[in-house]
């Protein structure tokens, strides 16, 4: 056992011992309850994997490669020729053949259906590297972003100084401009390297109409065949994933009159753009409790002017006027047609039988129509496309919460997902589901309508479904991640994890154990149990952190996982890095049950 020496001062220094993972006592007797003379044959380890890990389908020829994989421990003087000892299922139970989630990572949702009926990995203002103002424009966060699987692109067009060819870029702001052809192929090249489902370029088209025509010409060049578009001018049914499989489609609102007076989609003031970048810092802040967010809201909401909440798609589509001197060859491109009608919020909500759209809103405003507005916007959604978007003060490129937008059913919840932090952390978690292909089918309660025309209620109290209860035993491998003194230069670090739930308010919570003091190895056995009335939409948020009461605590670790894809029993649980990495060796053996 090696050990481990910190300075306290120039004449003084500390020792401590590097502990051994040790079994934690209830694996110690599961063991001896599914083993016989100290070994666990293929029989044993199959009853196992059927009574303790739920994994229903196993055969014995599964439990039989779990024994064959393990044979490279040989060297470990752990294997038997028989089957496992007590420290070789220790060591399964603890290692990247046992994640939380199947490794085989198949798409098993049904991609038949029309696209307004997923959940979308979606961008926003998929070309910008920092922050919202005055970073870099490239296509490097774009290929990053398809890299990771993100289905749903954003590209802002504006004319160059001599108004002959197309920048991309945040208009009204010091960002530094790329091409748009050079973001077209950089699409084109990576678009399907992670998901062969189709991805939908979101144009905030700022241009006169003979930019517009070029555009339509770059793009059609650029795509050629992969390019999707509908021979109707509007869709009646929007087309499903597995028929658009390794296709591109453009969704925009139609072409209008170019007005050189046009202002930025996101009209609000930077009054608290000092305080989110503070609160943001280190690992994020904490995700708003929708509860609150709500309740904030309905006190709020008359405060809130409309004229705070214009964006791109504030146009009259009735005037006829404006679709003069507009390029046909863009129109004919746009398969999901963007746009807000005039009127209330009643006007933008109706639902029309010959023609489906999409609909954009701030995160502003969703949370304020969520209040007096919410069964309309499910209803819009089943059939109609809502995007939402970060609001416009996110000048530090901060995300918000997108359970709001998703327990509504809307399916673009438009993130910058070069903001990393905890709201990053939820999206990067729900779209882990369906094999992470981008496309995760919404529950049937958001799309099922009742006998009396009635839809899902969001702010309806709901009975429990079922509970789920987490076990938290213990950690290891920040000793081989971390240099000795990362956490502290006087002790070895005294880590505790936080467990919680992300989902509808009713449902969301954050628990922690206690911090275990002078241990890379912590062994905490806390156990939590979480109630969950829509456990469709919940999000098992896992997080580790190093106590230091003077300052801030350190991070140490993360990982959120889709409860409906949760594999229950006990499980080795890597942790990812602020960006969502993973960490080479830092993994929590955990147990999950639902009961």
């Amino acid at each position: 056992m090696s050990k481990q020496t910190y300075s306290v001062c120039f004449c003084f220094r500390r020792r401590f011992k590097l502990s051994v993972a040790e079994v934690p006592e209830e694996i110690k007797a599961l063991f001896r309850s599914y083993s016989e003379n100290g070994i666990m044959t293929a029989d044993h380890l199959l009853r196992f994997l059927l009574e303790v890990q739920g994994e229903d389908r196993a055969t014995k020829h599964d439990a039989e490669a779990v024994l064959e994989s393990l044979r490279d421990l040989k060297h470990l003087n752990i294997f038997h020729r028989k089957g496992l000892s007590l420290e070789a299922f220790f060591h399964y139970l603890f290692s990247d053949r046992n994640p939380p989630l199947s490794p085989s990572a198949k798409i098993h949702h049904d991609t038949n259906a029309p696209l307004s009926h997923y959940f979308i990995y979606t961008g926003h203002n998929s070309y910008l590297t920092g922050n919202q103002l005055t970073s870099d424009c490239s296509d490097v966060p774009i290929i990053k972003s398809l890299h990771k699987g993100v289905r749903a692109i954003e590209l802002d067009l504006w004319p160059n100084s001599t108004k002959d060819d197309i920048n991309i870029l945040h208009g009204r702001t010091l960002t530094t401009p790329v091409e748009l052809i050079k973001c077209l192929r950089s699409i084109k090249e990576n678009a399907f390297v992670a998901s062969e489902y189709p991805v939908i370029i979101t144009l905030e088209d700022h241009l006169p109409p003979h930019l517009q025509a070029k555009v339509a010409e770059l793009v059609t060049q650029a795509f050629g065949d992969m390019l999707f578009f509908p021979d109707s001018e509007c869709l009646k049914e929007f087309p499903s994933p597995e028929s658009l499989k390794r296709r591109v489609l453009i969704s925009t609102k139609p072409p209008k009159e170019y007005l050189e007076s046009k202002s930025s989609k996101e009209n609000n003031s930077g009054s608290k753009t000092v305080k989110d970048s503070l609160e943001g810092r280190a690992w994020g802040k904490e995700v708003p409790h929708l509860k609150d967010e709500l309740e904030a809201t309905d006190r709020e909401q008359n405060e809130i002017g409309e004229e705070e909440h214009k964006d791109e798609e504030d146009v009259d589509d009735g005037d006829q006027k404006l679709q003069q001197n507009t390029a046909a060859e863009y129109k004919r491109l746009i398969t999901i047609h963007a746009g807000k009608p005039k009127g209330s919020i009643r006007e933008w909500l109706k639902v029309e039988e010959d023609k489906v759209r999409r609909l954009s809103l701030s995160e502003q405003q969703l949370e304020k129509y969520a209040t007096t507005n919410g069964v309309d916007i499910v209803r819009f959604t089943q059939r109609n496309i809502l995007r939402v978007y970060p609001k416009g003060t996110r000048f530090d490129s901060s995300n918000y919460n997108p359970l709001i937008g998703w327990m509504h059913g809307a399916q673009m919840v438009a993130f910058n997902m070069q903001g990393y932090g905890r709201s990053l952390w939820l999206m990067h978690g729900m779209f882990r589901a369906n094999g992470g292909c981008g496309y995760v089918k919404k529950p049937d309660f958001l799309l099922n309508v009742g006998p009396e025309d009635e839809v899902f209620d969001p702010r309806k109290s709901l009975p429990v479904k079922k509970t789920l209860k987490v076990k938290a035993y213990m950690g290891e491998g920040w000793h081989m991640d971390f240099d000795h003194t990362y956490f502290d230069k006087y002790s070895p670090p005294d880590f505790y994890v936080k467990v919680g739930i992300s989902g509808v308010p009713a449902d969301s919570v954050m628990k922690k154990t206690k911090p275990l003091e002078d241990n890379w190895t912590p062994a905490w056995n806390e156990e939590f149990e979480f109630p969950l009335t829509v456990p469709e939409l919940a999000l098992l948020r896992i997080e580790a952190h190093e106590y230091d009461m003077p300052e801030k605590d350190e991070f140490a670790g993360q990982t959120c996982i889709p409860i409906s894809e949760l594999r229950t029993g006990i499980r080795a649980v890597p942790l990812l890095d602020q960006e969502g990495e993973k960490y080479k060796s830092v993994k929590l053996l955990m147990r999950f049950d639902f009961v």
